[in-house]
């Protein structure tokens, strides 16, 4: 049971995914965690943004998920990573939140996206979420890295109108020099189950001078993504220094401190590869 658990009533609003958020889950018993997250009557939000345009069709209500294993190199919310670095909402919370924008959402042609970290940790969490948007006629959206794709049953996935993919690699040795020396084969798997069922996807790359911008490897993401038939839209994304100073004051070790943003040759060489595809490419 989670009842006596110290959730929130309502979900921590903020201005932008970018703000650090450290702690806010101390406190809750182990045991309660387990139980919570098993069943989805409990999830760890960093945040909720309202009036997003960028994560997927309209203007959206995104809530961002803690808990992630990848460890991307270049991460912009590290603070995502830890549990403990959520804020504990029960299912209820979260559904009543989504309830206050259901009409405005509609109206505006937009919907509700759950984001993170990496939102299907939360397995559970995320599946009743969804389930409790499509009975409210919001459309949904999933940003995922899609290693954890098989937690969600076929019928579950039915409830996600859209998968926004981050594609780290398509080579299982790049992917791991990305991640934390994560394979990927389990991503590749989700993403060909997508096509099987014909669900659509769009497709990000995270553009990374000295990591990403690899002409091959991102041939081969392409030639991927492409051949799935489901792909709508794939977009280059430049690396950014946002986030460094969540990597400082976590005191992590952050390998792309000196690091440029992409050149703007360098983001139409990307697109061209992409785009060479057939892919659309915005």
């Amino acid at each position: 049971m989670v009842n006596s658990v110290s959730a929130h009533s309502s979900v921590p609003e903020g201005d932008s995914p970018f703000e650090l958020r450290t702690h806010q889950g101390i406190g809750v018993p182990e045991s309660q965690v387990r139980a919570g997250i098993a069943s989805g009557e409990l999830g760890f939000l960093h945040s909720f943004t309202t009036g997003s345009t960028v994560d997927g069709p309209g203007v959206r209500v995104v809530a961002w998920t803690t808990l992630c294993m990848f460890r991307c190199r270049y991460c912009h919310n590290p603070d995502t990573w830890t549990l403990s670095h959520g804020t504990p909402v029960r299912i209820e919370s979260a559904i009543e939140e989504l309830q206050k924008y259901a009409i405005g959402l509609k109206v505006m042609r937009g919907g509700f996206t759950l984001s993170g970290g990496e939102p299907l940790m939360q397995a559970r969490f995320a599946a009743r979420l969804f389930a409790a948007a499509k009975e409210l006629g919001i459309h949904t959206a999933l940003e995922t890295n899609g290693f954890y794709g098989d937690r969600l049953s076929d019928k579950e996935l039915g409830n996600i109108d859209l998968v926004i993919l981050d594609m780290k690699a398509f080579q299982p040795e790049q992917h791991k020099r990305v991640t934390a020396g994560i394979d990927n084969k389990p991503v590749i798997e989700f993403c060909q189950r997508l096509a099987q069922l014909r669900r659509p996807m769009w497709l990000r790359y995270v553009l990374v001078p000295g990591l990403t911008d690899d002409d091959e490897e991102m041939e081969r993401v392409a030639e991927f993504a492409e051949s799935l038939g489901v792909v709508e839209r794939a977009e280059i994304l430049p690396f950014h220094q946002m986030g460094r100073y969540k990597w400082e004051k976590l005191g992590l070790n952050y390998t792309l401190s000196q690091t440029p943003p992409p050149s703007e040759e360098a983001i139409a060489r990307a697109t061209g590869i992409f785009c060479a595809t057939g892919l659309n490419v915005v």
